[in-house]
């Protein structure tokens, strides 16, 4: 990339993440399709090859490629339209895209319209002043991302490749290059019911399933190759349902419960497995087996009958082209290294960029946004907005035209 940066039309970036941001776009709603082909309409006014392309019925992904002079390496930029529903607590307007002291509010602005903004803004001031590079640019924007990523997974399958990408899900502009994958696990335990007359004679799973919950919270999963991939473990029971027998009858509470489901997500790294995971939780439901006769555990993969792809974990090498292009343009911004590595919270997520790089393509997730992600008054802080328009752009320079 030519000295100086281009100059990127702050007023217009903005602009343009409030325009995304009104758009009502949570997943599997009529909304994602909308704003796909809003940014179709964009991206055929920038001159780039569009596509929206369906998924399934309804939902639609939007791609567009920018075609360079010839030589050059491709980059693909890739984040999902997709938001989250809104939780009780907001007191903004989650759809209004307010400015307010620095930060632009929204739901999904942080996770991850403000990502999208970002490389569609890059590649309209490079188009705007004229400026061509030698490989192409690809923009994908994505739905179902928050469904393990059906929206990505279907590109893949329909040919969208690059020689690199980026994923701009929100790390604070940091430069993630390890993060876990995710498997969702259920446990039901099946204890035996009494009367509160004959308490003492049952087996309480209600009882047992508070008493296992934190041990499945704190556990140490196994085979993890080094620190780094255990660093990135977790296990989290996030629903819990019990009652007397598997239809949760609720109506006698005199009964002691003797069914619990819990269900929960385990969080693990390149080195561990799917089957070793469910392993290590199966070993802690068997210790209360052991401890409470007459109990019975059952621990499965919850969801494998729905179909949805899991995340995979992900992993590139912090010296790899397309990380140290990242740390570079980063620098040549802040003026300061970029933190690399397996970043919390960061690293505990799941993301499309595991899929990207199953499909064999090397990247790395770099992404405005984090802090307030996912929360009530989600917003994200317009200078690591702008700040992370600029080093897409010096990004974009570096590996679709130098290779230095």
């Amino acid at each position: 990339m030519p000295s100086p940066l281009p100059q990127v039309d702050d007023t217009a970036a903005v602009s343009l993440l409030q325009r995304m941001v009104r758009f009502d776009s949570r997943t599997e709603t009529a909304g994602e399709s909308d704003l796909a082909r809003w940014l179709v309409q964009q991206m055929d006014g920038l001159g780039l090859e569009t596509e929206l392309q369906e998924v399934s019925p309804g939902r639609h992904n939007a791609i567009g490629v920018w075609r360079g002079t010839g030589g050059g390496k491709s980059l693909l930029f890739n984040g999902h339209i997709d938001t989250n529903p809104v939780t009780e607590g907001w007191t903004v307007d989650p759809w209004g895209g307010l400015v307010r002291e620095g930060a632009l509010y929204g739901v999904g602005v942080s996770n991850m319209k403000a990502g999208c903004a970002s490389y569609l803004a890059a590649v309209r001031t490079l188009v705007e002043t004229g400026r061509r590079l030698a490989g192409d640019v690809v923009l994908t924007f994505v739905v179902g991302e928050l469904q393990g990523g059906v929206g990505t997974v279907a590109m893949l399958e329909r040919g969208i490749r690059a020689d690199y990408f980026v994923n701009c899900e929100p790390t604070d502009v940091q430069a993630l290059t390890l993060h876990a994958g995710a498997v969702n696990f259920g446990v039901e335990l099946t204890g035996v019911t009494r009367h509160i007359s004959k308490r003492d004679e049952a087996v309480d799973a209600i009882a047992i399933a508070c008493e296992l919950i934190p041990e499945l919270n704190a556990l140490t999963l196994t085979g993890a190759a080094g620190p780094e991939h255990a660093k990135i473990n977790r296990c989290n029971v996030g629903v819990v349902r019990g009652a007397l027998s598997r239809s949760f009858e609720e109506w006698r509470p005199p009964q002691i419960a003797d069914f619990v489901r819990l269900i929960g997500s385990a969080r693990y790294a390149p080195s561990q497995t799917v089957d070793g995971v469910l392993a290590d939780i199966r070993g802690a439901v068997d210790r209360a087996v052991e401890r409470h006769p007459g109990l019975r555990g059952h621990v499965y993969e919850h969801d494998k009958a729905a179909k949805k792809p899991d995340f995979p974990p992900f992993e590139v090498e912090r010296d790899s082209t397309v990380v140290r292009a990242v740390n570079r343009a980063y620098r040549e911004v802040r003026g300061r290294d970029q933190p690399t590595g397996a970043i919390e919270p960061c690293c505990y997520f799941g993301s499309d960029a595991a899929h990207l790089a199953a499909a064999g393509i090397e990247g790395v997730v770099c992404g405005p946004g984090g802090k307030f992600n996912t929360m009530p008054d989600e917003r994200v802080e317009i200078a690591d907005y702008l700040d992370q328009i600029r080093i897409h752009l010096l990004t974009m320079g570096y590996l679709c035209d130098d290779q230095n």
